[in-house]
């Protein structure tokens, strides 16, 4: 237990075999090298100094069941070692943690507890290695920073990141998650714009924006033949990225380039919005790369069904020039860059 300040300095190691504790009183601060045997709880300051490269934090359980990491104040790591054998998983975070050079998760899978305060950030500059089936994070990360990322998060023992291009701020955050369970019941795949053939009921992402700006980024996920519909693997060229476009109530197409070295499927252009993604496939006879669909009908009753005019892919030519008219000629409507920010026809002239 520690109630006041305590120092560890550069090429100095210190471990605990017992539980640790940091009372709210307790001021750490880590440029060598602590290593944690118990449980660890922080109730105070922990961190590193400031411009110091050299503070390393070692999770390496020796207990049965989950290492707990926990603690209602945050925690702030330079580099930090997960290594625990575990079951489905081996720490438990409820503990809003902070890395900023080098996250090694050589072994074990990090339950990220949202629900009991947990948060597991990556801050400007910070990477991930050695991500696997047997070492990722279930649960949310947060990214920090103006870099592109490549979530390390899994679940069921998979390891299924997703990855977003680099933000245009540096203030940005976004956070991403994966969870294998069919999306259907919350988020119907029969509601889907005309040209998608099917819709990933295996798997899907969380993707967000933790403050909504008017930027985006273009968003990357990956395919696993133990987890993705094998009628989806068969036939990787007719893959995409689908959203589900949570105003309308309906499954939009986000695009998709392939890229069969890694498995991953990526937006041509920045994605439209954020929330929940997936896999889908397009119908092959409706659709070429590149093409637009346009539909002839909307209906802006505010049933949350078709109330703005879609066209799909008019996101991949961003300086387009759309106009309307009606039966008898007139304009009704003239717009650039359609479908961008709202910029969509919702039926008013």
């Amino acid at each position: 237990v520690n109630e006041g300040s305590f120092y560890v300095a550069h090429d100095t190691k210190v471990s605990t075999y017992f539980d640790f504790k940091n009372e709210p009183s307790g001021d750490v601060l880590n440029d060598g090298s602590m290593h944690f045997y118990g449980h660890y709880n922080n109730e105070g300051l922990f961190s590193y100094t400031t411009n110091s490269r050299t503070g390393y934090v070692v999770f390496e359980g020796l207990m049965p069941g989950m290492q707990k990491i926990e603690g209602t104040s945050p925690s702030s790591f330079y580099d930090v070692l997960f290594n625990k054998s575990g079951a489905e998983h081996s720490f438990h975070l409820t503990n809003d943690i902070a890395n900023a050079g080098t996250v090694n998760l050589m072994n074990g899978v990090v339950l990220m507890d949202k629900a009991q305060g947990g948060a597991f950030v990556f801050l400007k500059g910070a990477k991930h290695i050695n991500t696997s089936d047997r070492s990722h994070v279930n649960g949310e990360v947060t990214k920090n920073g103006n870099e592109g990322f490549k979530y390390p998060v899994g679940d069921g023992g998979y390891y299924r990141f997703a990855g977003i291009s680099a933000p245009v701020q540096e203030a940005e955050i976004y956070t991403g998650e994966y969870l294998l369970e069919n999306s259907n019941s919350k988020y119907p795949h029969a509601s889907r714009t005309g040209v998608l053939k099917a819709i990933d009921d295996k798997e899907y992402w969380i993707i967000n924006q933790s403050v909504k700006t008017d930027n985006s980024v273009i968003v990357t996920l990956s395919w696993d033949t133990r987890t993705t519909p094998q009628s989806f693997t068969d036939n990787p060229d007719l893959l995409h990225v689908v959203r589900w476009d949570e105003k309308q109530k309906l499954w939009v197409d986000e695009g998709g380039v392939v890229n069969y070295a890694d498995q991953t499927v990526t937006t041509p252009v920045n994605v439209d919005g954020f929330g929940i993604f997936t896999l889908g496939t397009i119908k092959e006879e409706v659709i070429d790369i590149g093409d637009v669909v346009i539909y002839n009908g909307v209906t802006p009753d505010g049933d949350g069904m078709n109330d703005y005019f879609i066209i799909d892919n008019i996101n991949q030519f961003p300086n387009n020039h759309v106009t309307i008219y009606n039966r008898w000629g007139r304009k009704v409507y003239e717009t650039h860059s359609y479908d961008s920010n709202g910029n969509v026809f919702n039926g008013t002239a």
